[in-house]
């Protein structure tokens, strides 16, 4: 099938283009840059000029394509003010792209982060948390996943805190920035709280997978690590990096830094008993020796 995707040079889309095209798909990328335009036709996509907040754009790509996949985020967590921005947009081209497919069957998989339940690892069928800092992304992806009571196979795919590859990514990949920015790699609270995680190459097959034969209405997790202790994450980083590990005020990490101090693991037996997904690629403790000082 034709894919119109959105965000398709990220981290995870970059592997996504490249999973959809290794398995007989043809892809149309939105590209907001030159570069971005480059890099989808370099991997082999075609390409439609254009940024989330470009709706006519959004529609027509949708419009022409056999399924969309939307993973197209500003990722700019500078203020709760330019955050809660990002959202609003991110909502309002998603609501875009679901009212195109109304009708046709097509699907739509869309992106969230796994839920956290205290006391234990979340599962596909926990709900989204809908307030907070990102309760609108939830909202959004709720809103996405009710169309499929109006003729769209609408699916959600749950990114958990960290999705890596080669070392970058995710929050460990904040982790990793703040840490050559100030000199500490740092981590909130006593650090015991724990992260899940997953390779960007297979959280690629699993987008690939929802797209071909998720049913509508439902929700996957791409989770591999169900919880890294965010003190060894800090540790493997600042080891690689030369510098020291310590816990550090929530503050530091802006509007997300209550996110940062929750106990947030994850699991994923549904969907890989389900769809059969299995993740081959390293572990994010393993990939992280790959952070070059």
């Amino acid at each position: 099938m034709q894919v119109f995707i959105t965000g398709g040079t990220g981290l995870i889309g970059s592997a996504v283009v490249r999973e959809l095209l290794a398995n007989g798909h043809t892809v149309l990328g939105l590209a907001r840059s030159d570069a971005s335009a480059a890099a989808l036709r370099e991997a082999g996509a075609e390409t439609v000029r254009g940024g989330l907040a470009d709706l006519d754009v959004l529609r027509a790509g949708a419009a022409k394509s056999d399924g969309v996949i939307h993973l197209a985020f500003s990722n700019d967590f500078s203020s709760p003010e330019v955050l809660a921005a990002g959202v609003a947009e991110e909502s309002a081209a998603l609501a875009a792209m679901g009212e195109e497919l109304v009708g046709s069957g097509r699907p739509l998989v869309t992106v969230s982060g796994t839920p956290w339940v205290p006391g234990r690892a979340s599962t596909e069928e926990d709900p989204l948390p809908l307030e907070g800092p990102v309760g609108g992304r939830g909202r959004s992806v709720m809103a996405a996943l009710a169309l499929a009571e109006r003729g769209v196979r609408s699916a959600a795919v749950r990114m958990p805190r960290t999705v890596h590859n080669e070392g970058d990514g995710g929050f460990a990949g904040l982790l990793t920035q703040i840490a050559r920015q100030s000199g500490v790699s740092g981590y909130p609270g006593d650090g015991t709280q724990r992260w899940p995680a997953v390779h960007a190459l297979d959280a690629a097959v699993l987008f690939r997978l929802v797209l071909e034969s998720a049913d509508a209405g439902t929700a996957w997790q791409a989770v591999d690590d169900e919880g890294d202790a965010v003190r060894d994450i800090a540790e493997v980083i600042g080891r690689r990096l030369g510098l020291p590990v310590q816990s550090v005020p929530e503050e530091t990490y802006g509007p997300l830094g209550q996110i940062f101090a929750v106990d947030q693991p994850a699991s994923s037996t549904y969907t890989r008993k389900t769809l059969g997904w299995r993740p081959e690629h390293p572990k994010l403790l393993a990939d992280l020796e790959n952070i070059q000082p």
